[in-house]
């Protein structure tokens, strides 16, 4: 197998490097609390894993894949593998190179190469990639809500698959690419098409608008926008799916690299470029924030500012801003509880009734008013730009949270859960509630 030479392992690793904070603010967690949390991250991803012929749930089957799949948790919650969850943890470290091909060749196996409209009117466009796949038959189901392969498809889920899991599948690929030091696999057929060539069509998929480079959807043309809010409804230019973009087409570039092709290289490179300069322009108020869309649910959103910061699209002055007002509402206790985040700041609710503008749930349940572990290490890294102190205390919380119901005491312990309801959490030990603030943490100890 031929090996990447070392100029382009500096490449590899330079982006890597760039992708990460560049915490000038000195560790945001104790050493003590930091392997904590390593600790639990890496039992959460083995009770994560579904071993060859291992049966999560009699009703779902066994894991007929030939290799390890990683479903979104250790409980018996989402008994699938699902593509997001899964490339939001590669980060972490505790994911081996064998896992990751299997998983990346499964998820290529999975990609739409035709297509077709399902049973309840839904379009699944060439170059689609799986929301999730089945454990049993490996069957792609492309939207969320559902196992069952010829019944997906459901209007309320969008008229397109989430716009999400394309530049998710293009991290899968890179990172794997990191981690084997490899560029073989880039070259090799997947039912006949090449997987560089599939990435490409996966990155080709989400819509635009003509002659645009942000991701976008209408009312009668809508995909989910990003999978940690599939019960809302989000229009017009995206965000979120434009940010993973952004950092897909850093990742397309460097693999183009590696391949030798320089005139593609160029292409992502400057679709990245373009991508940094019309995302401020399109999504910013004028606190330094980022509102999710130009459309419906067009309200400033947490998780697509902190995420934009941390991937370093948003920089300067206005980086500072959006730190000063999350760290703000954080203080007031508008932001996050126990050191889960929510999506919106309390008081920014687009009414009594829903925090977003249109949803599938109650108000203060789930994507709707919940408060989440996944985004809480991207808020510390902003809000540590500003107010170090407030993201230690902010970081304290999450960790202090995690350890008082640790799912490794037994009985009714679930930490990490999914997020927090009104009344109850949900779904057990939750793989990115852990995942993704360790592996900022991590970069934050280096």
């Amino acid at each position: 197998m031929k090996k990447v030479t070392s100029i382009v392992l500096v490449l590899l690793i330079h982006f890597s490097v760039k992708s990460q904070p560049n915490q000038e603010q000195g560790g945001l967690l104790s050493k003590e609390d930091f392997n904590f949390l390593q600790e639990m991250t890496k039992d959460v991803v083995e009770r994560s894993r579904v071993y060859p012929n291992q049966t999560v749930t009699k009703e779902f089957g066994s894991n007929n894949s030939g290799g390890v799949l990683i479903k979104p948790g250790g409980s018996e919650a989402y008994p699938a593998f699902w593509i997001r969850d899964y490339a939001m943890s590669i980060e972490s470290g505790f994911i081996t190179v064998k896992e990751q091909k299997h998983m990346l060749l499964v998820a290529s196996a999975g990609q739409c190469d035709q297509t077709w409209i399902s049973d309840g009117g839904c379009m699944i466009p060439i170059g689609a990639i799986p929301d999730h796949i089945r454990l049993d038959d490996s069957r792609p189901i492309y939207f969320p809500g559902t196992y069952d392969y010829k019944g997906q498809g459901n209007k309320k889920w969008g008229m397109m698959p989430p716009y999400c899991d394309q530049y998710f599948f293009v991290d899968m690929a890179y990172f794997y690419t990191k981690s084997s030091g490899s560029t073989q696999l880039l070259k090799e057929k997947i039912k006949g098409v090449t997987l560089i060539d599939r990435l490409e069509m996966a990155y080709k998929t989400p819509p635009t608008k003509q002659d645009g480079v942000m991701v976008y959807a209408t009312e009668d043309f809508r995909g989910v926008d990003y999978g940690f809010r599939d019960v809302i409804t989000i229009t017009g230019e995206l965000c979120m799916p434009s940010l993973l973009k952004y950092k897909a087409s850093l990742e397309m570039a460097e693999l183009f690299t590696l391949l030798k092709n320089k005139d593609k290289a160029e292409t992502y490179r400057l679709n990245a470029k373009r991508l940094k300069e019309e995302i401020p322009l399109h999504f910013s108020d004028s606190r330094g924030m980022l509102l999710a869309s130009t459309g419906k649910s067009n309200q400033a959103d947490i998780w697509s500012t902190v995420m934009a910061i941390y991937y370093g699209i948003i920089e300067g002055e206005q980086a500072l801003n959006a730190s000063r007002t999350i760290t703000d509402g954080y203080k007031k206790g508008l932001l996050a509880k126990s050191g889960n985040i929510r999506h919106i700041f309390i008081g920014e609710d687009f009414s009594e009734k829903s925090a977003w503008e249109k949803s599938l749930v109650r108000k203060g349940d789930y994507q709707n008013g919940g408060y989440w572990g996944t985004p809480t290490g991207w808020v510390c890294y902003v809000m540590a730009k500003t107010d170090p102190d407030a993201a230690k205390q902010l970081a304290k919380e999450y960790i202090d949270n995690l350890r008082a119901g640790d799912f490794r005491k037994g009985g009714n312990f679930g930490e990490p859960w999914e997020c927090y309801n009104l009344e109850a959490p949900q779904n057990s030990i939750y793989m990115t509630t852990v995942t993704s603030p360790y592996t900022v943490f991590k970069s934050d100890k280096k």
